[in-house]
């Protein structure tokens, strides 16, 4: 009898949201990626997009059946006094198993395990990457309205891909598209409730507010039953090695469990991310309830307010600015009124509470971690001997961090004054690190005083178009150019000089930085000028200097840089000496090595000199110079001294002639030359000149940003 009542069950849920047979979305994905590249648009987009809703189909699929052979098939209850514990417990298991068989199979049309996708599928599915493919399925079928929606779909959840950002650009421009074509085809309602709730509460419009946050705690806290739903799924083994032993019967079952309990805990996280962010709101649920009881007693709904404090107490049981308003409420509605916090919160904090209490238990009597999600956990509930482990781990990790930075400081900086701006953690990335205060205001303008004479000079110097881009101009001066100039008089020699003493101070700062006690030499040493074309930057898209390593040939799509020429094989090093900031765009961006993941960013200033290693780890490029000139020194530096730069030597050997023609008596008269400019000549110390310490950073303090924060979250 209750076989048939499951089965009547099964069926009628079945019935109400049935697609038929639903095809696997991961076949359908790789025919319509095969499709896309055979540039057969059509099939191609219809393809896709039946992945996408196969996809759909399949995990509501799971959601429904899992919820409906719960209530079927449920744990309720102990076990009958005339049988075995264990019979009675494990016949439920196996009825819940043959319910979610039974149900999956009637509403997916095929085994359920023909739907298990590889873990590069699914991750493709979560971070939206068909509809990156669909976008341009559609915008060649001329759907510009399809198309549109796509994109802005998966740059809502891949906000640093820099080429969905130009391809949106590129649609906003275009005559027939509609601001609501821009919408985000897997929108989640909680937070579209939350952020409009959020507005409404900061504009002081309270009525507002609590329908929004109403709307949006609801929405949540059904996303997560969803989440969790889809944690009961099959067991994910990351060490699968078939040499070792398996586990036994409660072994095994205790392993899965613990994996599932891991994932439902971590929803609250998943719930409380939004796409395209990395880190997620913190004390999502609570905050909600903070916000709501505050909006209820400003529209004068105390009973609502003290509904809400109540639950947020839940959470915070000590927090006294709740506690205090709590009283208030109680004066306010009478000793008498019975207040109480929300059912459903208190089923959700009992609930994770009884999760979080097996987790530590597994993890202090069975090993492995758990990463609590979140911040309300109470103390007590952590055994005293994981609290100790838990203040280990954090020593452990602040030491490491620390060693870390001691060995990214590297030798003392051979110079007083100049600060260390931004290191490799803080720049998320290896081997990169941005000083300040390597020039004063003085030496810049000298130096930009440079470029421009030299460009009146002409002699190799004119501006030409820029080999990256036809929007920019470009002027480029070698040291050996300067001062040859010089020597025919048409730029100023101590100018000349400058830029020499520039990048033999920014060689010292990198090498004792880097690689103290090993010699670098310049490999190149370029003062460039990129000038924006006035009249050529409407609808401007592409970058100054596209994505490139400088020593390796970067191969985005195999995620590989080759070294091996026509790549400067032998750079070590390099570094940008900035000379000014009066222009727009311009700034030096980092990726990883799809060329499109932005890890940093440096914005130029006088005297700002970023210097990093020259391989596949830093991947660079320019944003465009949409405005104004910017000028820099580049520099590019080896430890093989058969690369050493020899326009350097030629350079030092004139500027040395050019010395001892002014020690002669007859020029005396041009000693203006050495001591009229004591202000903007850079002093080049000797070896036994006193180091300045780095233990004290400049700013360094209020630079410093959370680990979570990266740069590619906010981007």
């Amino acid at each position: 009898m209750a076989s048939l009542r499951c089965l009547c069950l099964l069926l009628a849920a079945a019935a109400a949201t049935s697609p038929g047979r639903l095809v696997p979305y991961d076949l359908l994905y790789a025919d319509g990626v095969r499709a896309y590249f055979a540039r057969d648009w059509g099939r191609a987009a219809e393809l896709l997009q039946r992945a996408l809703h196969s996809y759909a189909g399949l995990r509501a699929a799971r959601r429904a059946c899992r919820a409906a052979c719960r209530r079927e098939a449920a744990f309720l209850g102990g076990p009958p006094a005339a049988g075995p514990w264990e019979a009675a417990l494990f016949g439920r298991v196996l009825q819940r198993a043959d319910c979610l068989q039974h149900c999956l199979g009637l509403r997916l049309g095929a085994a359920p395990s023909a739907h298990r996708a590889s873990l590069a599928i699914r991750r493709d599915f979560e971070q939206r990457e068909p509809y990156n493919y669909l976008q341009v399925a559609f915008f060649q079928l001329k759907k510009l309205d399809q198309a549109v929606s796509a994109a802005h779909t998966f740059f809502v959840a891949n906000p640093q891909h820099l080429q969905m950002r130009e391809d949106i650009e590129k649609y906003r421009r275009m005559s027939g598209v509609k601001s609501d074509n821009f919408r985000d085809l897997e929108a989640t309602p909680h937070w579209e409730a939350y952020e409009a709730g959020v507005q409404h509460y900061n504009a002081d419009e309270y009525l507002q507010a609590v329908a929004r946050l109403e709307e949006s705690l609801t929405e949540a806290l059904s996303a997560l039953e969803e989440c969790r739903a889809l944690c009961e799924g099959p067991w994910e083994d990351d060490d699968d090695k078939e040499e070792e032993m398996q586990p036994g019967l409660y072994e095994a079952i205790a392993a899965h469990y613990i994996q599932v309990l891991k994932c439902r805990q971590q929803c609250v996280l998943e719930i409380a991310t939004k796409p395209g962010r990395i880190s997620a709101t913190e004390d999502f649920i609570p905050s909600h309830l903070d916000l709501l009881q505050f909006a209820y007693d400003q529209v004068g709904n105390q009973a609502l307010a003290a509904e809400c404090a109540a639950s947020y107490l839940l959470f915070y049981p000590t927090d006294e600015p709740m506690l205090e308003r709590m009283k208030q409420y109680r004066t306010e509605l009478g000793e008498d009124a019975a207040v109480a916090a929300r059912e459903s919160i208190q089923h959700y904090v009992q609930r994770s509470l009884m999760e979080k209490k097996l987790l530590y238990y597994a993890v202090e009597h069975l090993g492995g971690t758990f990463n609590d999600p979140d911040l309300w956990t109470p103390d007590e509930l952590i055994p005293e001997n994981l609290k100790e482990k838990h203040r280990e781990d954090q020593e452990k990790q602040k030491q490491e961090t620390l060693d870390v930075e001691e060995r990214e400081k590297r030798g003392p900086l051979p110079f007083e004054g100049i600060a260390v701006t931004m290191d490799s953690h803080q720049m998320n990335g290896t081997q990169r690190v941005v000083f300040d205060r390597v020039l004063t205001e003085s030496e810049c303008k000298d130096l930009l005083r440079l470029t421009k004479a030299a460009g009146e000079a002409g002699d190799g110097y004119r501006a030409r178009r820029s080999p990256h881009t036809p929007h920019e101009k470009f002027e480029g001066l070698t040291v050996l150019k300067a001062t040859q100039l010089a020597q025919n008089g048409d730029v100023d020699w101590r100018d000349a000089k400058l830029l020499l003493q520039a990048s033999e101070k920014s060689r010292k700062i990198i090498e004792s930085y880097f690689t103290p006690g090993k010699k670098l030499h310049f490999s190149f040493t370029h003062l460039v000028c990129r000038t924006a074309v006035d009249e050529e930057q409407e609808g401007r898209m592409d970058l100054s200097h596209p994505v490139h390593a400088d020593n390796c040939l970067l191969d985005p799509e195999g995620q590989e840089c080759w070294r091996e020429p026509p790549a400067y094989v032998y750079r070590d090093y390099s570094g940008i000496l900035y000379l000014n900031n009066d222009f727009q765009g311009g700034g030096l961006f980092f990726t990883e090595m799809d060329t499109v993941t932005v890890t940093a960013e440096v914005h130029p200033k006088c005297g700002r000199l970023v210097a990093f290693s020259s391989g596949k780890e830093n991947p660079h490029g320019v944003w465009a110079v949409s405005r104004g000139r910017r000028c820099a020194i580049a520099l590019w530096y080896t430890h093989s001294q058969e690369h050493a730069e020899q326009e350097r030597v030629k350079a030092e050997e004139l500027m040395e002639q050019r010395a001892v023609e002014q020690d002669r008596p007859d020029g005396e008269r041009h000693g203006a030359d050495h001591s009229g400019r004591s202000s903007s000549e850079l002093p080049i110390p000797s070896g036994g000149a006193g180091p300045t310490s780095r233990r004290h950073k400049p700013g360094s303090e209020r630079l410093q940003q959370p680990r979570e924060l990266r740069p590619r979250d906010e981007f």
